[in-house]
């Protein structure tokens, strides 16, 4: 069983070195990188990953064309800001001696979030599929939130993957703008009805759900940031929308 592990970048030099020195379990690293300004291929380069350029195609598309680039058809899939725990990089060396019995595997991913891991608030097990046969499985999902798609059976592996999620507010702040409008665009693309139900009461159901209902206090000060984030997420998400549509505005 021969591993090719993918990496789509784009301006990721704070987090290349510590996903790709994670790897060892993978025979091969291909880095797919649109168009980055600042030293991420120079440093995948260095660390002995094959990086090819391609443009932007959209989430899962960039990520199914990194695996169609790989050499061998067992792909584990990381994003630039995560890497495999110790542990789980041991259970991938013991699947590879024992051989694969299913066709794709999901692992529970574990987050850091302003410099805590954060074990509730919705964030935790997070389980995710990133090691899978490429003729059995693909990324879907045309906007944001894509998935690997299994067709075929799914094992599970205990330990995580872990993930480095924002060191500070205005980070965070800066990528749910990103992800909002992708969001929103998805939701004029489905034709979304969008009423003040959605803005108004969407928005406290999410703060109410992270903070209660998924014990997000028990994680502190970053477990109360996250539920109104949360609920900020939510809000920008649908007014964006609302806003989008032609003759509507907030």
């Amino acid at each position: 069983m021969k591993i090719s592990a993918t990496i789509i970048t784009y301006n990721e030099e704070r987090n290349i070195a510590r996903a790709i020195e994670s790897l060892r379990s993978a025979d091969e690293i291909v880095v797919v990188d649109s168009g980055s300004t600042d030293r991420t291929v120079e440093i995948a380069s260095k660390l002995g990953a094959k990086v090819i350029e391609q443009p932007w195609l959209g989430y899962a598309a960039q990520k199914n064309y990194a695996a169609d680039q790989a050499s061998h058809d067992w792909i584990l899939a990381l994003d630039a800001d995560e890497a495999l725990s110790e542990s789980l990089e041991a259970e991938i060396w013991q699947l590879k001696k024992n051989g694969p019995a299913h066709d794709a595997y999901s692992m529970p991913r574990l987050a850091q979030y302003l410099g805590k891991w954060i074990l509730h608030s919705g964030w935790h097990p997070d389980r995710k599929v990133r090691l899978y046969h490429r003729r059995k499985a693909k990324w879907e999902g045309e906007y944001v939130h894509e998935s690997v798609v299994v067709n075929g059976s799914t094992g599970k592996f205990d330990a995580s993957i872990l993930h480095f999620t924002c060191q500070s507010l205005s980070e965070h702040l800066k990528t749910m703008d990103r992800y909002t409008t992708l969001a929103a665009e998805e939701l004029v693309a489905r034709n979304k009805k969008i009423g003040w139900r959605h803005l108004a009461l969407d928005p406290a159901w999410t703060f109410f759900r992270t903070l209660i209902l998924q014990r997000g206090f028990l994680d502190g000060t970053e477990g109360l940031a996250i539920a109104w984030m949360g609920a900020l997420y939510q809000f920008l998400k649908f007014a964006k929308a609302r806003n989008m549509r032609p003759g509507r505005e907030l």
